[in-house]
């Protein structure tokens, strides 16, 4: 059987466009605000990570490092070893985020190494790796809904016990205020839930948020009901995306999360003019950027 075309950048490597897919960062977005999803998907404007976003993006790499290990090697200063190697990877794939420093002497550098060491230590904090052994970490899910709705992401581990039962876990490792990050928090594991459902006929037994800069750890178990409910609430944000996409009129929403926004500039609501409608179908968000990292 032929190996199935493979996906590069907004097409496929046969020159088709790629389909365009439904992530929880992009479902969250049109939910906050439908041209914040606008300028992030369609447009694709570049956006300035912060030094958070970055030091979490780094802080997951190193644990899924950690998890290739052998189990008895996955201590501490293992995970410190691991630390500048990935930011020197991450720095290699994108060398743009280097200026978020003043070279590699920035004493800002050296502080900020140490605070993503922080989170490291907080993680062996909650729970010991040795007695762990995932069935997959930064795993790429997919599927499709019988209302044709595609949906994709990447879970940060799941964890199969020897009795069948799933478990999804998912680091945070921001200072988003606790009524917003969980929320979204829990949006983004409740779509996993149901990726996972739909492709494996199986409801996960557990959801777990692991808060490493407050050491706290917050499970879940979804059910069937609750899930069927999700999945009408994504065909809705869909439908409501695909209705704009067809007009342009992604309509911004004003909230408190303005201020944090890279395109606060172009927004009318600030009385700014967004550039010219691009057009639908948008590209495929694909991969998870640093700025999918944001928790």
């Amino acid at each position: 059987m032929a190996e199935p075309a493979q996906a590069t950048g907004g097409t496929l490597q046969d020159g088709r466009p790629r389909r365009p897919a439904l992530s929880p960062s992009r479902a969250s977005d049109f939910k906050q605000c439908p041209l914040l999803y606008r300028f992030r998907a369609v447009d694709r404007l570049p956006e300035t990570p912060s030094k958070a976003q970055v030091r979490g993006t780094v802080v997951h790499s190193v644990l899924e490092r950690l998890f290739g290990l052998p189990t008895a090697e996955r201590d501490q200063a293992q995970a410190r070893a691991l630390l500048q190697p990935a930011w020197e990877e991450l720095l290699a794939q994108q060398p743009e985020l280097g200026e978020l420093f003043d070279g590699p002497d920035d004493p800002e550098l050296t502080g900020w190494l140490e605070s993503a060491n922080a989170l490291l230590d907080a993680y062996f904090e909650l729970e010991d790796p040795r007695r762990l052994e995932p069935e997959a970490c930064e795993l790429r899910v997919e599927t499709e809904l019988d209302s044709g709705v595609l949906l994709r992401g990447f879970i940060d581990r799941v964890d199969v016990a020897p009795t069948g039962e799933i478990r999804l876990v998912d680091y945070k490792t921001g200072a988003a205020p606790r009524e917003i990050g969980e929320a979204k928090a829990m949006f983004q594991m409740k779509f996993y839930a149901l990726v996972l459902w739909r492709t494996r006929g199986e409801i996960p037994r557990q959801l777990l948020l692991m808060y490493l800069a407050s050491k706290q750890r917050l499970a879940y178990t979804p059910d069937e009901t609750e899930l069927r409910r999700f999945e009408r609430t994504l065909e809705a944000i869909w439908q409501a995306i695909l209705r704009a996409g067809k007009t342009g009129d992604f309509r911004p929403n004003p909230s408190r999360l303005c201020d944090y926004c890279d395109h606060k500039p172009l927004c009318p609501a600030f009385g700014g003019t967004p550039p010219p409608y691009p057009g639908w179908p948008e590209p495929d968000p694909g991969p998870e950027s640093v700025l999918d990292r944001t928790d």
